[in-house]
């Protein structure tokens, strides 16, 4: 998907809203506002061009991508004539939390500053307007994908789940005792259109790993719109079990070498309600004739695909990188909404600092927890008081350990994190755990 969820530069320090202009002369203060539909398309050109991935948006491009543009979500900064300098947008999502509950969730993407603009601010105007919308809305979480990793730590965000890059050889062998059952057909475009957003909707429905989203409809209209001939071949399959259709794969194939058949199919979306239908799936692409290998992005951490192999060396981890960048907009309701590790034993608490919020200001209490079949829960939203605190962090630093992924132990050896009370380090871990039996977290949608 050609969405990112940011952009361009700023200094690693927080810019000013008025910073002095070159003469010396204080400049205007960056003017945030919200953007009319018929801006979109100017948005979404000044948008690719942050990314040095400019030139036109043909008309039939944009008649789906407007889809996927939320009226009264996208803001924009102009320049004294008018014209746009800086824009960022988002769409309403959910948001699966350790235990399975969503949480409501502002999905951040395409955040640009023209490139002569940058540095004076703009971002940081763009930033603070959008996630205090995005509160005013009752988004308890904001969550975007970060071209630059060294920008949005500094409006609150961390990195909350990681996946990794996989290359695997076509053709390998599978062990006879990998999960199996279970059929995988071919899907013609027009037949992915109205399936495959029921059946992703059905799978995380079920699941409990932390971290999937809900795709709204613009996000499959996009996702979905016709190929042009530059994007390269498109294949969509999908695994059917005992239950009916339980997972999809969609790819592209592109040539690596100069003699035919060197090809790679690059693995865009594989999401499978059971351990058969994800084994059946990666079975199936990797069973392509003219095939040198499955390149695959950004991909669960605990997903087996060397275990399924004769030979694990077969498959190889090229990288592992970070992939949702969390803010916590409402932290009350964001603990709140979670399941913990554990019950009993002394409450734990954190004093969380955050400059934007002064709710998610102060110390908050983990440990007043009720236990029923969905695992432990705070007995309320409670919001932050002051007093003594265990554990110290930013909210960004809480961010990187709500969903599961950095135990706060890892937190305080790398200085996220302070310790005032070391006994309380083991305790946290164990209450931020997310429960073993629903994976690490991981997301596993671009926007």
């Amino acid at each position: 998907m050609s969405t990112t969820g940011t952009e361009s530069r700023e200094p690693e320090t927080d810019a000013p809203h008025t910073p002095p202009s070159p003469d010396g002369t204080a400049r205007p203060a960056a003017e945030v506002r919200v953007l009319e539909p018929g801006e979109f398309r100017a948005a979404h050109a000044l948008f690719g061009a942050a990314l040095h991935a400019g030139g036109p948006v043909d008309d039939d491009h944009w008649a789906l991508t407007r889809l996927s543009y939320a009226p009264g979500r996208t803001f924009g900064v102009d320049l004294p004539a008018g014209t746009l300098a800086g824009t960022a947008m988002s769409f309403g999502s959910a948001l699966t939390v350790p235990g399975g509950a969503r949480v409501p969730m502002a999905a951040v993407t395409r955040v640009g500053v023209r490139a002569d603009r940058t540095r004076r601010g703009l971002l940081t105007a763009l930033m603070r307007e959008q996630l205090s919308d995005a509160a005013d809305r009752g988004e308890v979480t904001a969550t975007l994908r970060a071209s630059e990793a060294r920008i949005y730590g500094r409006f609150g965000y961390g990195v909350a789940s990681r996946g990794r890059n996989l290359r695997v050889t076509a053709g390998a062998r599978f062990r006879p005792h990998t999960p199996s059952g279970g059929e995988v057909r071919l899907l013609h475009p027009e037949e992915a259109a109205p399936l495959l957003p029921s059946l992703y909707a059905r799978i995380l429905g079920a699941t409990t790993r932390p971290g999937p989203i809900v795709r709204d409809e613009g996000w499959w209209a996009h996702v979905l719109r016709p190929r042009r001939s530059a994007d390269g071949a498109r294949g969509i399959a999908v695994h059917t079990g005992p239950d009916g259709d339980d997972g999809f794969a969609t790819w592209t194939v592109r040539q690596e070498g100069t003699d035919f058949g060197e090809n790679v199919l690059e693995l865009g979306d594989l999401h499978a309600a059971t351990p058969q239908a994800t084994a059946g799936l990666w079975r199936f692409l990797l069973g392509f004739d003219l095939l040198r290998a499955v390149s695959a992005h950004l991909r669960p951490l605990d997903e087996p695909v060397d275990l399924y192999l004769e030979d694990p060396r077969a498959c190889r981890t090229t990288g592992i990188g970070d992939e949702t960048w969390l803010r916590l907009l409402d932290v009350p309701a964001a603990l709140a909404a979670r399941t913990w590790g554990g019950t009993g034993g002394e409450p734990l608490r954190i004093r969380v600092h955050d400059a934007l919020f002064p709710g998610n200001d102060g110390v908050h209490v983990i440990g007043a927890l009720t236990t029923d079949t969905n695992g432990a829960h705070p007995t309320d939203p409670a919001p932050a008081e002051d007093g003594p605190a265990d554990l110290e962090c930013d909210v960004a630093g809480l961010a990187m350990a709500y969903l599961g992924d950095r135990r706060p132990s890892e937190l305080v050896a790398s200085g996220w994190w302070t310790a005032h009370d070391r006994a309380a380090v083991p305790r946290a871990d164990r209450l931020f755990a997310a429960p073993a039996a629903s994976g690490v977290p991981w997301c596993g949608t671009f926007f």
